[in-house]
């Protein structure tokens, strides 16, 4: 990066007044689809994971990387809210299973609590959201294992993210998620949203012309908590509704959502605890260290923390894997981890935290996720890390929340193509796959 494309000669990056003209293409255009130039892009954003007052910093760097990134749609996936943070005491609940009875005492016993967490959870969107809604780009959201633990359930906080500009979110039915629903206010007009269940919900991609659908985005609620101990599964409505959604939209799928899926692993190397960058795996992984396996994984890519995945396999990774129907997915969740590869030609993405409120890398290692898809090869995309050191600079925290990454990324990868050297991830995927 030279020093003219350094952070401190960039503006400063914030909120700003809404333009007549969206940032987002497809927002210009009224539905999700290629441009002219034969590209369409998708920033992700995972694990904000904050109060009632977002860290500044994230707010700055979700305004940077959209500034930077100009993504056609922008998804969140899980733990934007941190629902045990303090502020939400009275109205925490530690996992969501409870009887419909119980539901109904608790609710109505902490009515005037839930209305008051109601209020501090809208606070919270409205800020992380500010900088899409000045922005023009619509934007999606799922959830993960904190978001309901301030005490709302999925539905509730569905409903109060579409209280905002450009939710994409539609109002869910499974008994029929074959059928399409619009949302003006999302800002894309003519686009079919396919709703399963709250956090839960499939988009077609059209190329330029409108003619075909290129590809589809499925973004699922993969759950909170497991009865027996460790992380959930997505629902069996949304495991019946990923096997679907391929055949409706005639085309193959990305998946977005907050739980890695315990595959992830065959990215993974088994390594001697003392190993230079060993972490050490999660639950039934445990007892063995890790290290990123360097002939499966992208230049650029990192390991933290070991892989907190479900311990029970619920079958997604079959569904995905069943046929030509699914080439990608990728997860939230472990705030450290940074990775991208292949397996069996499913690329499989691990993103970090884009927040300041939690533990995480490095803060100039925190980012937002680009992919990128090229209309010659849709299902094969570009991604990278958009990092807060490189397009911010210091942060203006001083919270101490920084854990030590244990693999350090290769400095010519992932996390200087897409913006300044478009060709550069294509080569080394092309390399990739020849192994």
């Amino acid at each position: 990066m030279s020093d003219k494309q350094r952070p401190d000669s960039r503006p400063n990056h914030g909120t700003r007044n809404v333009t007549h003209r969206p940032t987002s293409v497809s927002a210009r255009l009224g539905r999700l689809q290629f441009h002219e130039s034969g590209k369409f892009r998708v920033l992700q954003l995972s694990d904000i994971q904050d109060g009632p007052k977002v860290s500044g910093d994230t707010i700055r760097l979700i305004a940077a990387a959209t500034d930077a990134a100009r993504p056609d749609v922008v998804i969140f996936t899980g733990n934007q809210i941190a629902g045990y943070d303090s502020a939400y005491a009275d109205t925490f609940r530690k996992r969501s299973w409870r009887t419909p009875l119980e539901r109904i005492r608790q609710n109505e016993a902490n009515r005037e609590q839930l209305d008051h967490t109601r209020d501090m959870v809208r606070q919270s969107i409205r800020q992380f959201l500010q900088p899409l809604i000045d922005r023009g780009i619509p934007w999606v959201v799922t959830y993960g294992n904190h978001d309901s633990q301030c005490g709302l359930s999925r539905e509730e906080m569905d409903a109060i993210y579409r209280e905002f500009p450009g939710c994409l979110n539609a109002e869910s039915t499974a008994s029929r998620p074959d059928l399409p629903r619009t949302r003006s206010s999302s800002g894309l007009p003519d686009q079919r949203i396919y709703p399963c269940e709250a956090g839960t919900l499939a988009l077609p991609v059209m190329d330029v012309d409108r003619k075909r659908t290129v590809l589809g985005l499925a973004v699922v609620d993969s759950g909170d908590y497991a009865r027996s101990g460790g992380y959930g599964s997505p629902s069996d409505a949304a495991l019946k509704f990923l096997g679907l959604m391929p055949d409706v939209l005639h085309t193959r799928m990305m998946v977005f959502q907050h739980f890695p899926i315990p595959q992830y692993y065959r990215l993974l190397k088994s390594v001697p605890p003392n190993a230079a960058h060993a972490v050490e795996g999660y639950r039934v992984f445990s007892g063995h260290s890790y290290v990123l396996d360097e002939d499966k994984t992208l230049p650029g890519s990192y390991l933290g923390e070991g892989v907190s995945c479900p311990d029970a396999d619920s079958g997604e990774y079959a569904i995905l894997a069943n046929g030509d129907r699914y080439f990608a997915i990728c997860a939230g969740h472990d705030h450290r981890n940074g990775f991208a590869g292949e397996v069996d030609g499913m690329l499989m993405v691990a993103s970090p935290t884009c927040g300041f409120g939690s533990y995480g890398p490095a803060p100039a290692r925190v980012a937002a996720r680009l992919f990128e898809f090229d209309i010659r090869h849709p299902y094969h995309p570009r991604t990278q890390l958009l990092e807060f050191g490189d397009l911010v600079g210091k942060p203006n925290s001083h919270k101490t929340y920084t854990f030590a990454i244990a693999s350090e990324a290769d400095q010519i990868g992932e996390s200087m193509d897409l913006l300044r050297k478009p060709g550069l991830l294509g080569r080394l995927r092309r390399a990739l796959r020849k192994k």
